[in-house]
């Protein structure tokens, strides 16, 4: 008997079409892995061993092929997420904008740490968080995400009043991006399914931050210099 036969992926059974659905966007099948690896989350909360030879199945890999990609990825979650996944910006930047300074109030309101869950998983109201490393945001810092969804220029104060409401159920608008979505059904998009969710993808994306450079550029007339088009490129190594 296989690793993969040894383990039960009964609880897939509903999903083995989307499965095949997304093997079938890749001319080659393990190019699938990684929407594979989400479409999967968004049935247990988490990757788990089930999961993986879940996976492992469908693209005819073996689980440690699996495994060495959802454990190098720190979107892929070991253990089971709460309805939302806070992720808190703390690298540099956000740090000393006051990232460190949320994710210290945060953690002191839900009595846990990074990667742990206040409330039981996948439950209303339960809350994972995490640090996060640059959420690409700087322009914006502190940001944090929920379900990957960013709330910009964020205090303590405002985050903790954003994290309550989640615990009360609700659900804030985001800054900018879809409407919020509990992580599950954010793991689906991910995969590529948005079921009734299509106009999620017409989001305002930008800030107005983001866009000042663009638009003083366009005002003023400034433009990139063109590149000749004889400029010589560097050599191409031989391969070896």
């Amino acid at each position: 008997m296989s690793e993969v036969d040894s383990v039960d992926t009964s609880q897939f059974a509903d999903i083995v079409d989307k499965a095949r659905q997304i093997i079938a966007r890749y001319p080659v099948s393990r190019s699938a892995l990684l929407p594979m690896l989400h479409l999967v989350q968004s049935v247990e909360g988490h990757v788990s061993q089930a999961g993986i030879a879940f996976c492992a199945e469908q693209l005819d890999l073996a689980t440690a092929e699996v495994s060495a990609v959802a454990t190098f990825y720190t979107m892929y979650k070991r253990k089971p997420c709460g309805e939302h996944l806070v992720s808190v910006c703390t690298n540099t930047l956000c740090a000393a904008l006051g990232g460190d300074a949320i994710y210290g109030k945060l953690r002191e309101h839900l009595g846990v740490g990074h990667e742990e869950t206040a409330g039981e998983p996948g439950t209303p109201g339960s809350v994972t968080i995490e640090h996060a490393e640059c959420l690409a945001a700087c322009d914006l810092g502190p940001v944090l995400q929920v379900n990957y969804e960013f709330y910009d220029n964020q205090t303590p104060e405002s985050a903790l009043e954003l994290v309550k409401a989640l615990q009360r159920g609700e659900k804030p608008n985001p800054t900018r991006g879809a409407p919020l979505t509990d992580f599950k059904q954010a793991e689906l998009q991910l995969a590529g399914f948005f079921e009734g969710r299509e106009q999620d993808v017409a989001g305002p994306s930008a800030a107005v931050e983001t866009l000042r450079g663009a638009k003083m550029a366009n005002e003023r007339g400034w433009t990139a210099p063109v590149m000749p088009e004889d400029v010589p490129l560097p050599a191409v190594p031989e391969k070896k």
